[in-house]
């Protein structure tokens, strides 16, 4: 019989180091993206015709279940919303931009009360949403927020930044 290890040192960096992925409004973009497809498809098929007595032709048929693929496609882009560390850097992939920042340019990290998700601020005062760790998630987003300042205070910058002022 088989004796089974507990985890080795190496689970604790890969569980460290998992991609940033939000929880609710991945699933409410992925549904919402099957039904947009289905209910567009559907209606597209159902639309009278000149046949029917309608005005509705083939070409009109066809810009409406491709309304509804755009709309399905802009919810997938939600729903593949995250943030990928690695040691050097942070990939972050919002709604319409990918970034990639180095550790050594986060100096802090931010979810206020009032933010729909974390931001980081950068060493040149930009600021950057990382849209991947959410408030909707509430005490998962929480967590998730402390893992990653917890890799930006492991990673980023050894020497604080000359704006940032000590007490």
């Amino acid at each position: 019989m088989a004796r089974s290890r507990g985890p080795g040192p190496g689970a604790d960096e890969q569980a460290a180091f998992a991609p940033f992925r939000p929880r609710r409004g991945r699933a409410v973009a992925t549904a919402s993206a099957v039904a947009t497809v289905l209910l567009f498809a559907v209606v597209a098929v159902v639309l009278p015709g000149p046949a029917e007595g309608g005005n509705w032709r083939a070409g009109d048929r066809v810009f409406f279940a491709g309304v509804g693929v755009a709309i399905a496609l802009l919810l997938w882009r939600f729903a593949s919303i995250r943030a990928v560390p690695t040691r050097e850097t942070l990939t972050i992939r919002n709604l319409f931009l990918t970034r990639t920042v180095s550790w050594r340019e986060v100096v802090d990290v931010r979810f206020g009360e009032g933010d729909p998700w974390v931001t980081i601020e950068l060493s040149d005062t930009d600021t950057v949403a990382v849209m991947a760790i959410q408030k909707a998630d509430a005490g998962f987003g929480r967590a998730e927020a402390g893992r990653l300042a917890a890799l930006v205070q492991a990673l980023g910058p050894s020497v604080p930044s000359p704006d940032v002022t000590r007490e």
